[in-house]
């Protein structure tokens, strides 16, 4: 047997959680790094805004004494673009590992996800007024036809239905090509778990959560973000509770017509985010499917002894 084969395998520098929302993840993740000596990174793109709670599901007193990162990080309102949370994530990731901790990374963003599991190489372009002055006089359709011809692969469909973002989508995909190339993506050597539970129990746990955060103040708390400034449209682009519990305060519909279209709203992206998992692994990221598990956390934890892999100095280490 050859040297190579003796070798151990490189450590694991990332731990990850992924999974759809109303599934639990962040309950799952606060044990595992309560019993691994992990901080948590959060990938959820509404998550970093600070007066959003209820509706983006923070559920802040589930982490106790658990350190967690990227959650409250700008203020509601402001632009948060892939780019600031790939270089957010690294700056959080390396404090985590200079502590000799685990880093985990845990959320339902699937873009986020990628970016680190993939190591997106993202670049960072500044705004071009002479550029936004050209583009300024084109309606919608000619912009995204603009971006689709700079960018043919453009994944992130988002960028296609906001003016504002598909004029910076623009911006940056001409950009790119003379920007400074950026520096290497560290080898974290990723270990991906997933949280999945079947369709039906996945529905009720939404409904179930939608009701708890409306009791919590959901209301009360869009209407905050709006008179603390926060437009309208803005909301709209923050997201389906934002979308929906504005148009119930605009008087554009009832009540009972809001929740229930909010609950089939949620039940569908949470299948477009379901989607996305499995593209990720068509594209060849490993996912260790959690399925309905009693405890998650658990059969997380016993996953790993069952592998060999033990967690020392804030890495994992499999012999």
């Amino acid at each position: 047997m050859s040297e190579k084969q003796h070798s151990s395998p490189p450590p694991c520098r990332l731990l990850t959680l992924l999974g759809a929302t109303a599934g639990g993840k962040t309950r799952v993740a606060v044990q595992v790094a309560e019993t691994l000596g992990g901080e948590i990174i959060s990938a959820d793109s509404r998550q970093v805004f600070r007066g959003m709670d209820l509706g983006t599901g923070k559920d802040l007193d589930e982490y106790g004494k658990v350190p967690h990162h990227l959650i409250d990080i700008r203020d509601a309102g402001e632009e948060f673009s892939v780019f600031d949370f790939q270089r957010e994530f690294l700056q959080a990731h390396k404090r985590i590992s200079a502590r000799g901790r685990l880093p985990l990374l845990v959320g339902g963003t699937g873009l986020y996800l990628d970016a680190v599991l993939k190591g997106y190489r993202l670049v960072e372009v500044p705004s071009d007024p002479e550029l936004r002055r050209e583009l300024a006089g084109l309606d919608d359709a000619q912009l995204r036809q603009r971006l689709l011809e700079l960018k043919p692969e453009q994944h992130n469909r988002t960028d296609l239905d906001d003016r504002e973002r598909l004029l910076r989508a623009i911006e940056i995909a001409a950009g790119e090509a003379t920007a400074d190339a950026p520096p290497p993506w560290p080898d974290l050597q990723p270990l991906v778990f997933g949280l999945r539970w079947e369709r039906s129990e996945l529905r009720r746990r939404i409904r179930q959560r939608l009701q708890q955060r409306l009791a919590e103040g959901m209301l009360d708390e869009v209407q905050r973000l709006h008179q603390a400034g926060v437009s309208w449209e803005r909301l709209d682009y923050y997201g389906l509770e934002y979308r929906f519990l504005a148009r119930h305060l605009r008087g554009e519909l009832s009540r009972n017509d809001m929740v229930q279209q909010l609950a089939g709203a949620i039940s569908r992206f949470a299948k477009r985010q379901e989607t996305w998992f499995r593209r990720m692994e068509r594209q060849g990221i490993v996912i260790h499917w959690l399925e309905g598990a009693d405890s998650p956390a658990e059969a997380l934890l016993e996953q790993l002894k069952k592998d060999g892999w033990r967690c020392e100095a804030g890495v994992l280490v499999r012999s």
